[in-house]
């Protein structure tokens, strides 16, 4: 495989950008960065997925938006393929995920064409899904491979895998003052508890996001208020925020438990009441 400068230059500074666009989660990039870096290099193992990630975290930590953002960065918008496993927790539901012989194509074979043969496939909260819908899981991590209802085969070669769990959520809030090597290794030993051992000797990494701090959700203020801004902006209407916008913001939307997701909706709320 030939890499250009400018293609080995841009994986080089991959961490940078995807630091750059989520907040608090160093450690965590940098790990994926690598696996990612080895994937676009082609320096992975052959019939199995570029990579495959088991990202664990309390929720509102931004495991999912990684995931949108390393995909849109080094694929384009709209690869990800998001299958949420609290659809699938019984065994009729594996018929929606890969159809029916009688027509019926599946969502993975749909999401898979919508993709273009290449993208990430992500299975949010992976502890829900039924045991049958885990089979299928190990199946494409082995062998990249999906034979739907229809009795086609998906190639799963050229993708990322990544599965997220909130397991261990709980020690990540009740951990304070611990090194985030021992936070890691006691949520690791969690989710092996509750998790097939299976899934964890086919992930290519598990990785363990913490807890955002108050600093980091403020620096996470900032960039949502500016994004909100600039699509209001986009859409004709003027709107140029004060410095104090962003102490308004943080007093309604920082919260300790659930993340950046109240700060989102607080942003949002509190600009366009304002305009």
């Amino acid at each position: 495989m030939r890499i250009t400068e400018a293609r080995r230059e841009n994986l080089r500074t991959l961490p940078m950008r995807l630091k750059a666009l989520l907040s608090g989660q160093e450690m965590a990039i940098d790990l994926i960065a690598e696996r990612l870096q080895h994937g676009e290099l082609g320096l992975t193992t052959p019939g199995r997925p570029k990579a495959s990630f088991m990202f664990l975290g309390p929720t509102g930590v931004g495991k999912t938006e990684l995931t949108l953002r390393f995909t849109e960065d080094l694929i384009g918008p709209g690869r990800v393929m998001r299958l949420d496993m609290s659809e699938y927790q019984t065994a009729d539901r594996l018929a929606l995920l890969l159809g029916t012989s009688e027509g019926e194509p599946g969502r993975i074979a749909q999401g898979f064409d919508a993709c273009t043969g290449r993208g990430t496939l992500l299975f949010d909260e992976i502890e829900k899904a039924h045991p049958r819908v885990l089979d299928v899981l190990l199946q494409l991590l082995d062998a990249a491979r999906l034979t739907t209802g229809r009795d086609r085969v998906l190639d799963f070669s050229e993708w990322y895998v990544v599965l997220t769990s909130n397991i261990g959520a709980q020690r990540i809030m009740t951990l304070r003052k611990s090194k985030y090597e021992t936070m890691e290794r006691l949520v690791r030993q969690d989710a092996q508890r509750e998790l097939r051992p299976e899934i964890f000797a086919r992930i290519t990494v598990t990785v363990v996001f913490n807890k955002l701090d108050y600093d980091a959700q403020c620096e996470i203020a900032g960039g949502m208020i500016a994004k909100e801004c600039g699509a209001l902006c986009a859409r004709g209407f003027a709107v140029s925020p004060e410095r104090a916008v962003a102490d308004v913001v943080i007093q309604r939307g920082y919260h300790e438990r659930l993340g950046a997701r109240p700060m989102r909706d607080a942003t949002e709320l509190l600009i366009r009441n304002a305009l």
